[in-house]
């Protein structure tokens, strides 16, 4: 049977806080675990009000320390904004504390222009973004064998055991950069579906080399998910998902997740509309039984395998029963 694992977003339901949304998130990891997900990963967004996690690493720390099994990772650590010689040493921190439950996901978003500004102020000169990928795997492996600009340095602690590596993506690039290096590679499925993605998956793994990471190619798949008990209390959470999508995909940021309710009483004009509808082929919608035919048909076109789900509905008690049913369906 495939594994599930879970990303979470850390939103803040409308009525909570940063503190609240925080909590909740230690709440469903620690719920995860007690189902069998495999891992449970958090996303990094800057500037955004109604989401509260802006640094994964600390809270990977709390997370870890809070669980016992359960691999925790970043989904993911945008690594242009940041030296790959401090993110190795944050990661390695975590591996000396919490050994063989650390997963590094990575990518590269430039988030809203003002945060790239200000997280990449002062510099000079930009490294490339496969070049700061084959530093980490550097810093990694203790490689101090092999010409480098740095070639002489250590990330510490130096430990036995080294985080997992996974390359974020939607695009050939970063499959390929991927495959070159012997990383996993997760597909984001939720912001992207369709048949490219598909041959971006194929790539990946015809052009696999084996590294000190992987000896054969993995690959996950993201997909966000609104299951309900029934088809209409799934529909009834899709609509607060989709009208936050819609306002966190726009010049409006929503101040918080909305609930339910709201989103009914709002409702949408009809340009809205069709930005929803669009909005709905990057979502699964329905029950755990719809829910599980859809996951298994895109991880069969991916060949997948893992399947992330990002279980992004508005409120703990919700989002903690979109994890029971896919559990209990998956039988995990």
């Amino acid at each position: 049977m495939i594994s599930l694992s879970i990303l979470d977003y850390s939103p803040i339901d409308e009525g909570n806080n940063a503190h609240d949304a925080l909590w909740e998130t230690t709440e469903l990891a620690k719920y995860a675990e007690t189902l069998g997900y495999k891992r449970f990963w958090v996303s990094e967004h800057h500037f955004v009000d109604s989401v509260a996690n802006s640094s994964p690493e600390m809270l990977m720390m709390h997370l870890a320390s809070s669980t016992n099994d359960i691999r925790i990772g970043s989904g993911g650590v945008m690594l242009p904004h940041y030296s790959s010689y401090k993110v190795a040493e944050n990661f390695r921190m975590m591996e000396a504390l919490h050994p063989n439950r650390m997963d590094l996901g990575i990518g590269r978003s430039p988030s809203f222009r003002i945060v790239n500004q200000a997280l990449n102020e002062g510099k000079t000169k930009k490294t490339s973004y496969e070049q700061q990928v084959m530093d980490l795997k550097k810093y990694f492996t203790d490689n101090i064998e092999d010409e480098h600009r740095f070639q002489s340095l250590i990330a510490t602690p130096k430990v036995p055991t080294k985080p997992e590596m996974w390359m974020l993506g939607t695009g050939e690039k970063g499959a390929e950069v991927a495959a070159k290096l012997g990383l996993g590679y997760v597909f984001a499925h939720f912001t992207k579906p369709g048949i490219k993605g598909t041959q971006v998956a194929k790539s990946y793994r015809d052009h696999f080399q084996a590294s000190t990471f992987l000896k054969q190619p993995k690959t996950i798949v993201a997909v966000f998910a609104v299951v309900g008990e029934t088809e209409k209390e799934a529909e009834d959470l899709a609509k607060a998902f989709d009208l936050w999508l819609h306002f966190i995909e726009s010049d409006n940021q929503p101040p918080y997740y909305p609930s339910v309710q709201t989103a009914k009483k709002r409702g949408f004009s009809s340009i809205e509309a069709q930005k929803v509808k669009g909005n709905r082929k990057r979502m699964i919608v329905g029950t755990a039984k719809h829910a599980k035919e859809e996951m298994i048909k895109i991880a069969e076109a991916y060949d997948a395998d893992e399947i992330m789900v990002i279980p992004n509905v508005s409120g703990i008690k919700n989002r903690k029963n979109v994890v029971r049913l896919l559990a209990k369906e998956f039988e995990l």
